[in-house]
């Protein structure tokens, strides 16, 4: 974490001391890594309420043209930087995030402060209680900024259904972002936080994370407490770090991995300190390439872009080669009567408070059988333990995230690579690898065996630092 440069540490302090802040001086402190940012707190050069500040002066700035907030929590946060920074003059530290700023999807129950899931059905619901992540990163010493938008209830890939209005991609604002994890993906690329906790249960991480240009993880199922987080499909669901580099989501994961005996789908497997895997070689590491289906139907600059990374990858690894990945089973016939089950008691009762989209999937969810439900539920879990066998010949894969770059608004647009992992319930990371002609973002997907995130973050970790495409910027100008 404490990887920052004499240059760049220079850099900053002087800025810092600069007075008075500007709005330029905001850009320079939000562009920051959340690393960098965490260092600097703990270095004293730079303060939780500075830091604060600046990101709410870029949210003020920017949020109106790509509308990524639904709940901006202006005078908590403060209060909760100034608490930071008093203790910050005292030496006394909470823990890695200390004075860091951060924004959660809307679907992440906080604590008096409402939490929406982007639908009118719960436009003032306000949480007695926080999620078990929000409670692990308060306690690691997050400030909270607010309550992310996303595609409603998390049921879509585009985050443009929602009753808070439709969420802008920053590199292009007439194209959405991805979903269902559109608003943390967006925030994150337009620089409106340091780090977030996105929801995945057929890609909603990593979709947007391909679409935004910044890097998205799924956990292994069961790695990180659902708890307190509003349910899409118990079985799929997968609660994982966003943020712009691999090094700030191994440190999101470092806090909120972990068994919670109050959350029957987590699993009592140790979790360790996943940024070792900064610094873990890969040069012994096989990888397999799955062409089929990932590569059915892929848009030409986006096989462009992958084949390119392939090449930076073979030059990481020892091998490199063409795999046949058992085909997976279709997880909307698990996650359908899952949500159903879920939405029932508000759907029977006000259904017009759903978008019209969310409404029309319910209804047809609604006509699950529970003979179809189950006979691929019990699938399901037999290939989350046939799925290791595989694993014996390779260490990782890769292929695209997402088969092509960021539709326009008012289009779904796009083939994904994501929900079979989802399915299989194994670890999975996209980074950035590219654009498009039209400046469009591309991201390729790493895949590990489960529990190992370790050895997918290296991995990604290993390729982020031999291209660039993770420094770009979208050109927005406050």
């Amino acid at each position: 974490m404490d990887g920052i440069s004499r240059r760049e540490f220079l850099a900053v302090s002087a800025m810092v001391l600069a007075a008075p802040p500007s709005l330029a001086a905001a850009d320079d402190l939000t562009a920051l890594s959340l690393a960098k940012a965490a260092s600097l707190v703990r270095n004293k050069s730079v303060s939780p309420v500075e830091l604060t500040e600046a990101c709410l002066r870029r949210v003020d700035a920017l949020n109106p043209k790509i509308n990524a907030y639904i709940t901006i929590t202006r005078e908590i946060a403060m209060e909760q930087a100034r608490e930071l920074e008093a203790d910050q003059k005292k030496g006394k530290w909470r823990g890695p995030l200390h004075g860091v700023p951060m924004a959660l999807k809307d679907n992440i129950d906080t604590a008096g402060i409402r939490t929406t899931g982007a639908s009118d059905l719960f436009r003032d619901r306000v949480p007695a209680e926080d999620a078990e992540v929000v409670r692990r990163l308060k306690a690691a010493g997050i400030v909270l900024l607010g309550k992310l938008n996303l595609h409603e209830f998390a049921y879509g890939g585009t985050s443009t259904v929602t009753a808070f209005g439709a969420v802008h991609n920053p590199w292009n604002l007439e194209h959405h972002p991805g979903g269902s994890s559109g608003g943390p993906a967006a925030a994150l690329a337009a620089d409106m936080c340091f780090g977030s906790l996105g929801t995945d249960t057929a890609g909603s991480v990593r979709i947007p994370a391909s679409y935004c240009g910044i890097v998205g993880l799924k956990p292994t199922y069961g790695r990180v407490s659902n708890r307190g987080v509003i349910p899409l499909s118990w079985s799929l669901d997968h609660t994982g770090p966003m943020a712009r580099t691999v090094e700030d989501v191994a440190i999101l994961l470092n806090v909120i991995a972990g068994y919670d005996a109050l959350d029957p789908t987590t699993v009592d497997v140790p979790a360790t300190d996943y940024t070792r895997a900064l610094t873990m070689p890969t040069a012994k590491l096989r990888v397999g390439i799955p062409r089929k289906p990932f590569f059915d139907s892929l848009d030409p600059e986006v096989l462009n872009a992958f084949d390119v990374a392939a090449d930076v990858v073979r030059k990481l690894t020892a091998t490199v080669a063409d795999v046949d990945l058992p085909p997976a089973g279709n997880p909307a016939l698990v996650w359908g009567p899952e949500i159903y089950t879920y939405h029932s008691k508000y759907f029977e009762k006000t259904p017009e408070k759903y978008q019209a989209a969310t409404r029309a999937a319910l209804q047809r969810d609604s006509q699950s059988t529970f003979t179809v439900y189950a006979q691929n539920r019990r699938d399901m879990e037999v290939a989350r333990r046939e799925i290791d066998g595989f694993f014996k010949n390779v260490d990782l894969l890769i292929m695209p995230t997402m088969k092509g770059v960021a539709p326009l608004i008012g289009s779904n647009g796009g083939g994904l690579n994501t929900s079979q992992f989802d399915w299989y319930g194994l670890p999975a990371i996209s980074v950035p690898c590219g654009f498009s002609n039209a400046g469009l973002p591309i991201g390729l997907q790493i895949v590990g065996r489960h529990w190992d995130e370790t050895t997918v973050l290296a991995l990604a970790n290993a390729y982020e630092h031999a291209t660039e495409w993770h420094t770009r910027k979208p050109g927005l100008k406050a």
